[in-house]
């Protein structure tokens, strides 16, 4: 029997085309055919749910253009990680408004980066209201992945982002099961909190190739798992019930010998993996080519290797060239 083609999902839209997270992005993935596309959501100083990879917007933004926010650049620790900039949580919804979304890589994508200052910054309503839009005109169901950032960072400045996220499925109707909804995050302790509150959704813990979760940092300090742990036969067995499946660094997928797939699939998890780029920038070393970091790489290779995983679902910021290869 021929092996399922994986979900293509939009990462950030088209953010090989147009600036990611823009109106415009979002547009062209519909446009492109994905399955689903996958907004980052961050918290505005008065609870305003916006799509921003990071809280921190001085790469994504033209906020440094604006000399009435100058004095809101200043450094915090996010996630174990020192960064200076500006944060969304620092402003309220009314201002970051005013601003206009940029490239985050203008000298990889200088052609996305053309659209620069065109579109503001969405909000999660307006995105599922397009999400919406978008399935009835290109005649088929798109759906959302959504992806929670630094849930125990923003409780612990008082923007829990659990009740803002509930709010805004179950005004968008998103929260009963009716559009195909998936909710991951890098902290699984979120993740079991929106299961708690009802929201009907399938839930998928975000792993990375090294470091530990904040969460279980936050909690358990020194001793809390590193990712990697969490994807041994040992590591799925602790979450078995809990989430849905897992999304893996697309590293260790393309680790000779790794067993992530057959094994989360042994246990009834989904496996998703992030980020399909074609760029040599982006590509595992094997599958790089001449003509600098910005050339397309054999990223066909790259992908048909990630796709022979038996992968449920692979983000990409050119749908149109994973739509081509992969379905």
């Amino acid at each position: 029997m021929p092996r399922k083609s994986p979900l293509i999902i939009g990462h950030r839209g088209a953010p090989g085309y147009r600036p990611e997270h823009s109106r415009s992005s979002y547009e062209l993935a519909f446009a492109m055919g994905v399955d689903a596309v996958e907004p980052d959501v961050v918290a505005t100083r008065d609870g305003v749910l916006v799509i921003r990879h990071e809280n921190e917007i001085s790469g994504t933004t033209d906020v440094a253009q604006h000399p009435e926010f100058a004095d809101r650049r200043t450094t915090k620790r996010i996630d174990g990680v020192t960064l200076t900039g500006w944060f969304t949580e620092d402003f309220t919804w009314d201002e970051l408004a005013t601003l206009r979304v940029r490239e985050r890589l203008p000298k990889v994508r200088p052609s996305s980066a053309s659209f620069d200052d065109r579109q503001p910054i969405l909000r999660l309503p307006e995105l599922l209201e397009m999400i919406r839009v978008g399935s009835v005109e290109h005649g088929r169901e798109i759906g959302m992945v959504l992806e929670i950032k630094h849930a125990t960072y923003f409780e612990g400045i008082g923007l829990d982002l659990v009740p803002l996220i509930e709010r805004d499925l179950r005004a968008g109707g998103w929260a009963d099961g009716g559009s195909p909804l998936i909710i991951e995050a890098f902290e699984s302790t979120v993740l079991a909190r929106l299961k708690r509150a009802g929201i009907a959704a399938s839930f998928i813990y975000l792993i990375e190739a090294a470091g530990k979760p904040f969460d279980l940092v936050t909690r358990l300090g020194r001793a809390a798992p590193d990712y990697v742990d969490q994807v041994t036969p040992e590591g799925l067995d602790r979450f078995r019930g809990e989430v849905d499946g897992i999304s893996v660094n697309k590293r260790m997928l393309l680790k000779p010998g790794n067993a992530i797939v057959p094994d989360a699939h042994a246990r009834r998890m989904r496996v998703f993996t992030w980020t399909c780029r074609p760029e040599n920038q982006f590509l595992d070393a094997r599958y790089r080519a001449g003509g600098g970091k910005a050339a397309f790489g054999d990223y066909e290779a790259e992908w048909r290797a990630i796709a022979g995983t038996g992968v449920d679902g692979v983000f990409v910021d050119h749908p149109d060239l994973a739509v081509a290869l992969l379905r």
